[in-house]
Protein backbone atom coordinates (compact mmCIF):
# COMPACT_ATOMS: atom_id res chain seq x y z
CA UNK A 1 0.00 0.00 0.00
CA UNK A 2 1.80 3.18 -1.23
CA UNK A 3 2.03 5.55 1.84
CA UNK A 4 2.59 9.56 1.03
CA UNK A 5 6.48 10.31 2.88
CA UNK A 6 5.28 13.31 4.55
CA UNK A 7 2.94 12.76 7.56
CA UNK A 8 1.42 15.67 8.11
CA UNK A 9 -0.36 17.33 10.87
CA UNK A 10 -4.04 18.32 9.44
CA UNK A 11 -5.61 20.16 8.54
CA UNK A 12 -3.18 21.92 6.07
CA UNK A 13 -3.75 25.00 4.50
CA UNK A 14 -1.34 26.20 1.11
CA UNK A 15 -2.12 29.11 -1.72
CA UNK A 16 -4.35 27.95 -4.32
CA UNK A 17 -1.30 28.14 -7.14
CA UNK A 18 0.94 26.09 -5.12
CA UNK A 19 -1.64 22.83 -5.72
CA UNK A 20 1.14 21.12 -8.01
CA UNK A 21 4.11 21.81 -4.85
CA UNK A 22 5.62 19.43 -2.54
CA UNK A 23 4.29 20.88 0.82
CA UNK A 24 6.88 20.82 3.02
CA UNK A 25 6.21 21.68 7.01
CA UNK A 26 8.89 23.34 8.34
CA UNK A 27 6.75 24.87 11.15
CA UNK A 28 3.46 23.73 12.87
CA UNK A 29 0.57 26.62 13.25
CA UNK A 30 1.34 29.95 12.67
CA UNK A 31 3.58 32.06 15.32
CA UNK A 32 1.10 34.77 15.98
CA UNK A 33 -2.65 33.07 15.42
CA UNK A 34 -4.21 35.97 16.87
CA UNK A 35 -6.24 37.10 13.88
CA UNK A 36 -10.06 37.59 14.64
CA UNK A 37 -10.57 36.76 10.93
CA UNK A 38 -8.52 33.55 10.87
CA UNK A 39 -9.68 30.33 11.61
CA UNK A 40 -6.64 28.47 9.76
CA UNK A 41 -4.57 27.37 12.49
CA UNK A 42 -7.50 27.28 15.91
CA UNK A 43 -7.33 23.63 16.67
CA UNK A 44 -5.43 22.43 19.59
CA UNK A 45 -2.79 20.34 17.13
CA UNK A 46 -2.01 23.11 15.25
CA UNK A 47 -0.25 25.06 18.26
CA UNK A 48 2.65 26.75 17.10
CA UNK A 49 5.75 25.44 16.82
CA UNK A 50 9.21 24.79 14.66
CA UNK A 51 9.89 21.59 13.30
CA UNK A 52 13.16 19.92 15.09
CA UNK A 53 16.10 19.55 11.87
CA UNK A 54 15.68 16.48 11.59
CA UNK A 55 12.10 15.53 11.42
CA UNK A 56 12.20 18.22 8.16
CA UNK A 57 15.60 16.61 7.16
CA UNK A 58 13.94 12.87 7.31
CA UNK A 59 10.74 14.19 5.38
CA UNK A 60 13.06 15.71 2.64
CA UNK A 61 14.62 12.05 2.68
CA UNK A 62 11.69 9.90 2.14
CA UNK A 63 9.91 12.55 -0.35
CA UNK A 64 13.17 12.23 -2.34
CA UNK A 65 13.13 8.62 -2.74
CA UNK A 66 9.21 7.91 -2.78
CA UNK A 67 8.75 11.19 -5.46
CA UNK A 68 11.16 11.89 -7.36
CA UNK A 69 11.57 15.07 -9.62
CA UNK A 70 10.24 17.42 -7.45
CA UNK A 71 10.24 21.25 -9.17
CA UNK A 72 8.26 22.97 -6.34
CA UNK A 73 8.54 22.88 -2.97
CA UNK A 74 5.76 25.20 -0.47
CA UNK A 75 7.22 25.70 2.92
CA UNK A 76 4.39 25.09 5.28
CA UNK A 77 2.25 25.93 7.54
CA UNK A 78 1.68 29.47 7.78
CA UNK A 79 5.27 31.22 9.14
CA UNK A 80 7.87 29.35 7.76
CA UNK A 81 10.11 32.76 7.76
CA UNK A 82 9.52 33.21 11.65
CA UNK A 83 12.85 30.48 11.17
CA UNK A 84 16.47 31.89 11.59
CA UNK A 85 17.84 32.68 8.31
CA UNK A 86 20.45 30.17 9.13
CA UNK A 87 17.97 27.37 9.62
CA UNK A 88 16.18 28.44 6.27
CA UNK A 89 19.65 28.18 4.49
CA UNK A 90 20.08 24.55 5.63
CA UNK A 91 16.77 23.38 4.20
CA UNK A 92 16.81 25.35 1.33
CA UNK A 93 20.68 23.78 0.61
CA UNK A 94 18.90 20.20 1.58
CA UNK A 95 16.38 20.64 -0.80
CA UNK A 96 18.62 21.50 -3.74
CA UNK A 97 20.45 18.54 -3.07
CA UNK A 98 17.70 16.08 -2.47
CA UNK A 99 16.22 17.57 -5.87
CA UNK A 100 18.16 18.44 -8.73
CA UNK A 101 14.86 19.56 -10.77
CA UNK A 102 14.10 22.19 -8.34
CA UNK A 103 12.86 25.00 -9.75
CA UNK A 104 11.00 27.34 -6.87
CA UNK A 105 10.94 27.36 -3.56
CA UNK A 106 7.88 29.79 -1.83
CA UNK A 107 6.28 30.52 1.73
CA UNK A 108 3.79 32.36 3.14
CA UNK A 109 5.53 35.30 5.03
CA UNK A 110 3.94 37.62 7.95
CA UNK A 111 5.30 40.98 7.75
CA UNK A 112 6.39 41.20 11.69
CA UNK A 113 9.14 38.32 10.69
CA UNK A 114 11.06 40.19 8.10
CA UNK A 115 11.61 42.61 10.50
CA UNK A 116 15.11 41.49 11.84
CA UNK A 117 15.86 39.70 8.70
CA UNK A 118 18.07 42.37 6.68
CA UNK A 119 17.77 42.84 2.52
CA UNK A 120 20.94 41.33 2.10
CA UNK A 121 20.25 38.15 4.30
CA UNK A 122 16.80 38.05 2.36
CA UNK A 123 18.68 37.79 -1.18
CA UNK A 124 21.08 35.30 0.19
CA UNK A 125 17.63 33.28 1.15
CA UNK A 126 16.91 33.88 -3.57
CA UNK A 127 20.12 32.97 -4.14
CA UNK A 128 19.66 29.65 -2.01
CA UNK A 129 16.65 28.96 -3.85
CA UNK A 130 13.41 30.79 -2.13
CA UNK A 131 11.58 32.78 -5.35
CA UNK A 132 8.30 33.65 -4.11
CA UNK A 133 6.70 35.02 -0.99
CA UNK A 134 3.17 35.40 -0.04
CA UNK A 135 2.00 38.30 2.13
CA UNK A 136 -1.24 38.73 3.96
CA UNK A 137 -1.88 42.30 3.80
CA UNK A 138 -5.19 41.71 4.23
CA UNK A 139 -5.70 45.66 4.97
CA UNK A 140 -4.04 48.63 4.42
CA UNK A 141 -6.01 50.65 7.32
CA UNK A 142 -4.31 50.63 10.39
CA UNK A 143 -7.95 51.12 12.56
CA UNK A 144 -9.05 47.72 10.04
CA UNK A 145 -5.81 46.22 11.14
CA UNK A 146 -5.88 46.83 15.07
CA UNK A 147 -9.71 46.06 15.37
CA UNK A 148 -9.06 42.84 13.66
CA UNK A 149 -6.01 42.05 15.76
CA UNK A 150 -4.13 41.40 12.41
CA UNK A 151 -0.35 42.61 14.56
CA UNK A 152 1.02 44.45 11.74
CA UNK A 153 0.43 48.09 10.74
CA UNK A 154 0.49 49.91 7.28
CA UNK A 155 4.11 50.61 7.84
CA UNK A 156 5.37 47.44 8.84
CA UNK A 157 3.61 45.65 5.64
CA UNK A 158 5.37 48.16 3.58
CA UNK A 159 8.59 47.94 5.08
CA UNK A 160 8.44 43.96 4.70
CA UNK A 161 7.16 44.43 0.75
CA UNK A 162 9.84 46.69 0.47
CA UNK A 163 12.64 44.77 1.67
CA UNK A 164 11.24 41.44 -0.21
CA UNK A 165 11.67 43.67 -3.74
CA UNK A 166 14.96 44.82 -2.95
CA UNK A 167 16.13 41.52 -2.09
CA UNK A 168 14.75 40.61 -5.88
CA UNK A 169 12.29 37.65 -4.78
CA UNK A 170 8.66 37.85 -6.26
CA UNK A 171 5.74 39.07 -3.98
CA UNK A 172 2.21 37.77 -3.95
CA UNK A 173 -0.18 39.78 -1.85
CA UNK A 174 -3.47 38.86 -0.41
CA UNK A 175 -6.27 41.28 0.64
CA UNK A 176 -9.63 41.12 2.23
CA UNK A 177 -12.48 42.33 0.52
CA UNK A 178 -15.09 43.64 3.05
CA UNK A 179 -12.56 42.94 6.08
CA UNK A 180 -13.56 46.43 7.52
CA UNK A 181 -17.59 45.95 6.81
CA UNK A 182 -19.98 48.85 6.56
CA UNK A 183 -18.17 51.36 9.13
CA UNK A 184 -14.78 51.19 7.50
CA UNK A 185 -15.48 50.07 4.00
CA UNK A 186 -14.23 53.25 2.26
CA UNK A 187 -11.47 53.75 4.15
CA UNK A 188 -10.20 50.23 4.03
CA UNK A 189 -10.51 50.05 0.16
CA UNK A 190 -8.57 53.55 0.21
CA UNK A 191 -6.10 52.93 2.41
CA UNK A 192 -5.28 49.49 0.85
CA UNK A 193 -4.96 50.26 -2.49
CA UNK A 194 -2.74 53.58 -1.32
CA UNK A 195 -0.29 50.89 0.52
CA UNK A 196 -0.57 48.58 -2.61
CA UNK A 197 0.76 51.74 -4.66
CA UNK A 198 3.30 52.30 -2.45
CA UNK A 199 5.23 48.80 -2.54
CA UNK A 200 4.12 47.52 -6.62
CA UNK A 201 3.62 43.79 -5.23
CA UNK A 202 4.20 41.51 -8.47
CA UNK A 203 0.84 39.81 -7.64
CA UNK A 204 -2.44 40.57 -6.20
CA UNK A 205 -5.56 38.83 -4.81
CA UNK A 206 -8.73 39.59 -3.48
CA UNK A 207 -9.99 37.39 -1.16
CA UNK A 208 -14.22 37.88 0.63
CA UNK A 209 -13.65 37.72 4.51
CA UNK A 210 -15.95 34.19 5.29
CA UNK A 211 -16.78 33.07 8.92
CA UNK A 212 -17.65 29.18 8.12
CA UNK A 213 -17.05 28.80 12.28
CA UNK A 214 -19.06 31.47 13.09
CA UNK A 215 -18.43 35.07 13.62
CA UNK A 216 -18.86 35.31 17.21
CA UNK A 217 -14.94 35.71 17.78
CA UNK A 218 -14.36 38.07 15.34
CA UNK A 219 -17.25 40.80 16.15
CA UNK A 220 -15.89 40.42 20.07
CA UNK A 221 -12.32 42.31 18.50
CA UNK A 222 -14.12 44.55 16.27
CA UNK A 223 -16.57 45.91 17.92
CA UNK A 224 -20.42 46.18 18.03
CA UNK A 225 -20.47 48.09 14.51
CA UNK A 226 -19.42 45.08 12.74
CA UNK A 227 -22.11 44.45 9.92
CA UNK A 228 -21.11 42.95 7.06
CA UNK A 229 -21.05 43.89 3.83
CA UNK A 230 -23.98 42.53 1.65
CA UNK A 231 -22.64 41.26 -2.17
CA UNK A 232 -23.58 44.73 -3.75
CA UNK A 233 -21.28 46.35 -1.23
CA UNK A 234 -18.65 44.16 -1.81
CA UNK A 235 -18.69 44.95 -5.39
CA UNK A 236 -19.20 48.53 -4.85
CA UNK A 237 -15.72 47.84 -2.30
CA UNK A 238 -13.95 46.68 -5.06
CA UNK A 239 -14.51 49.37 -7.09
CA UNK A 240 -13.16 52.13 -4.72
CA UNK A 241 -10.30 49.74 -4.19
CA UNK A 242 -9.33 48.85 -7.98
CA UNK A 243 -10.60 53.34 -9.33
CA UNK A 244 -7.60 53.87 -6.09
CA UNK A 245 -5.06 51.35 -7.23
CA UNK A 246 -2.29 52.61 -9.34
CA UNK A 247 0.04 49.37 -9.95
CA UNK A 248 2.30 49.39 -13.26
CA UNK A 249 2.76 45.46 -14.18
CA UNK A 250 0.90 43.45 -11.35
CA UNK A 251 -1.38 40.46 -12.07
CA UNK A 252 -4.80 40.82 -10.64
CA UNK A 253 -7.17 38.22 -9.50
CA UNK A 254 -9.82 37.49 -7.53
CA UNK A 255 -10.53 33.97 -8.55
CA UNK A 256 -10.64 32.27 -5.19
CA UNK A 257 -13.46 30.36 -4.25
CA UNK A 258 -14.83 33.01 -1.64
CA UNK A 259 -15.36 35.61 -3.89
CA UNK A 260 -19.23 36.65 -6.19
CA UNK A 261 -17.04 38.19 -9.11
CA UNK A 262 -13.90 36.53 -10.75
CA UNK A 263 -11.66 39.40 -11.88
CA UNK A 264 -8.33 38.63 -13.89
CA UNK A 265 -6.01 40.93 -15.69
CA UNK A 266 -3.22 43.00 -15.43
CA UNK A 267 -2.78 46.31 -13.66
CA UNK A 268 -2.59 48.98 -14.67
CA UNK A 269 -3.24 47.55 -18.35
CA UNK A 270 -6.46 46.07 -17.58
CA UNK A 271 -7.92 48.68 -15.05
CA UNK A 272 -10.72 49.89 -17.12
CA UNK A 273 -11.91 46.73 -18.66
CA UNK A 274 -11.94 45.39 -15.08
CA UNK A 275 -13.56 48.39 -13.33
CA UNK A 276 -16.72 47.94 -16.18
CA UNK A 277 -17.29 44.14 -15.28
CA UNK A 278 -17.70 45.82 -11.42
CA UNK A 279 -19.79 48.32 -12.80
CA UNK A 280 -22.23 45.88 -14.30
CA UNK A 281 -22.00 43.78 -11.51
CA UNK A 282 -23.41 46.55 -9.97
CA UNK A 283 -25.93 47.66 -12.14
CA UNK A 284 -27.13 44.71 -14.26
CA UNK A 285 -26.23 41.64 -12.03
CA UNK A 286 -27.32 39.32 -14.60
CA UNK A 287 -25.11 40.59 -17.19
CA UNK A 288 -21.82 38.99 -15.58
CA UNK A 289 -21.25 35.79 -14.27
CA UNK A 290 -21.58 35.24 -10.71
CA UNK A 291 -20.50 32.86 -8.44
CA UNK A 292 -23.73 30.94 -6.88
CA UNK A 293 -23.77 30.70 -2.97
CA UNK A 294 -23.12 27.33 -2.72
CA UNK A 295 -20.14 27.36 -4.86
CA UNK A 296 -18.50 29.69 -2.64
CA UNK A 297 -15.89 28.77 0.13
CA UNK A 298 -12.27 28.44 1.76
Amino acid sequence: MYSFPIDYVEPVFRPPSEAKSLILPVTNGCSWNRCTFCEMYTQPQKKFRARKPEEIQADIERAAESLGGVRRVFLADGDAMVLPTRRLLEILGQLREAFPDLHRVSSYCLPRNLVKKSVEELAELREAGLAFMYVGMESGDDEVLRRVNKGETAESTRSALLKIREAGLTSSVMVLNGLGGETLSRQHAINTAKLCNETQPDYLSTLVVSFPQGEKRFREGFGDDFRPLSQQGLFEEIRLFLDHLELEKTVFRSDHASNYLVLKGILGRDKVSMLEQVNLAISSPGAVPIRAEWMRGL
